[in-house]
């Protein structure tokens, strides 16, 4: 039977080797047979906010230029723009339904309406994207490289950033402080 991860978080283990997710969660948009992709949800980009991206993609002069902080998403394509938001948004471009009160949007449309007061409810803006060719994520999770758990609009908007690792082991019942960065196998 073929996994599918779309909706749900994935939580670095310790000792996973790639420093670019050293305690990153990251929320699965997509995953099929072609590979996965996702959006780290709590790797904030230092001094930078939607009114900085808006200066440099939108001639629209805005009364309320939002505040909110960017994130980088992964490691891919960072100069793409991302938002991952509650569901009740819709693009009149485009938007992905991703699960049961998730979406994602890439288009500039929702930048403009966040920073217009008509945006989603919740959302990150994220700068790249994670990304896993065919059977490659499915390979770390075997090697021990990530724990999935289900994803909350809790852990996802409404937590700090540094609380989301905790929060997401948490969820399925791990102390943090006892995880190892080296697993056994039995």
């Amino acid at each position: 039977m073929e996994m599918d991860l779309t909706g749900q978080l994935l939580v670095a283990m310790p000792g996973m080797g790639d420093l670019r997710f050293d305690h990153s969660v990251i929320y699965i948009c997509t995953h099929g047979a072609d590979g996965a992709m996702g959006l780290v949800i709590n790797r904030p980009a230092p001094k930078l906010k939607l009114a900085d991206v808006l200066d440099r993609l939108s001639k629209v002069e805005f009364d309320d230029m939002s505040e909110l902080g960017v994130h980088i998403g992964g490691p891919v394509e960072t100069g793409r723009g991302f938002v991952l938001h509650s569901a009740e948004y819709r693009s009149v471009l485009q938007t992905l339904d991703v699960a049961d009160g998730f979406a994602m949007t890439a288009t500039l449309d929702i930048l403009e309406d966040i920073a217009l007061g008509k945006g989603p409810e919740k959302a990150l803006l994220m700068l790249g994207y994670a990304g896993w060719g065919a059977d490659q994520l499915e390979d770390e999770i075997a090697q021990n490289g990530w724990l999935t758990c289900d994803a909350t609009l809790e852990i996802v908007f409404d937590l700090e950033d540094a609380a989301k690792w905790a929060a997401a082991l948490s969820s399925l019942g791990i102390d943090p402080l006892g995880l190892s960065s080296t697993a056994g196998r039995a």
